[in-house]
């Protein structure tokens, strides 16, 4: 059954400017890089059925198939933030999408720094990847973010290749959720979403100041974890991850990382 729109924006009324539900794109995140450009409202939300060119972190390709999960992205305009503290945003929706799972009885921890792990065998069950909206696509001096989130809800199917480490894929009906409803599902997200933004966005960006970072860290299986992290640079960063800082930067053998692929070596 396809994602209703019109129940999604019934139900979440006053929460967003905007929610509509296409059924197919190249990716829902170019889309709305666009539409801010053009001058969409904050909290501008777009889902497709499907992406066709879905991407992830490092421009990776993110499987999108039709009607299998939830694939959102919202446009937001938060001038509360400055830019140094958009970095922390993808923690937001971290705990907003692990909210979502621990409400349908899926267990779920969170891996720095944008994705969600899932079952026993902590496959991986939803990815995170925010854009800051810069240069030519801004309007006026206002920033903008626009953050993407791919959640797998049924079986992506044997031919979907692992991520970064072997991490295989998984779904939320393969560990057990009580409702495969893409459209509840899709409410919840974005209702666990906006009260964790509003939290967020009131502290300037500051992951302590909005009392996420204590909840972040007691569910983020990368701390205590000895880690490879491929950074920006190309260079390979191997140490135990013991942290992670109230920007939401992860902090490796006492180096600060803001941003890095990280593969989980051992636990600790």
């Amino acid at each position: 059954m396809d994602i209703n729109g019109e129940r999604l924006r019934a139900d979440l009324s006053g929460s967003y400017a905007a929610i509509d539900v296409v059924a197919s794109t190249g990716s829902t995140n170019a889309d709305l890089r666009v539409a801010a450009a053009q001058g969409a409202a904050d909290r501008t939300v777009l889902i497709a059925e499907e992406q066709t060119a879905g991407v992830g972190r490092r421009a990776r390709q993110w499987s999108s198939p039709k009607g299998s999960g939830i694939y959102l992205s919202v446009l937001l305009r938060p001038r509360e933030v400055p830019f140094a503290g958009l970095g922390s945003l993808s923690v937001v929706a971290g705990l907003a999408v692990r909210d979502v799972a621990a409400r349908i009885g899926v267990d779920a921890v969170l891996k720095w720094p944008n994705d969600v792990l899932a079952g026993p065998g902590r496959g991986k069950c939803a990815g995170i990847l925010s854009e800051a909206v810069a240069g030519d696509e801004l309007v006026g001096d206002e920033l903008s973010v626009v953050l993407g989130i791919g959640l797998n809800v049924l079986p992506l199917g044997d031919d979907v290749p692992a991520g970064p480490g072997g991490l295989a894929p998984t779904s939320l009906a393969e560990q057990g959720a009580t409702t495969t409803d893409r459209t509840e599902i899709a409410g919840l997200l974005l209702a666990a979403l906006a009260e964790r933004e509003l939290s967020w966005r009131g502290a300037g960006g500051d992951l302590t100041k909005a009392g996420l970072l204590p909840e972040y860290r007691r569910h983020c299986a990368t701390i205590g974890q000895d880690v490879n992290v491929l950074l920006p640079d190309g260079e390979v960063l191997s140490g135990r991850a013991s942290d992670v800082d109230s920007a939401g930067q992860l902090v490796v053998s006492g180096r600060t990382i803001f941003a890095g692929d990280v593969v989980h070596v051992r636990q600790a």
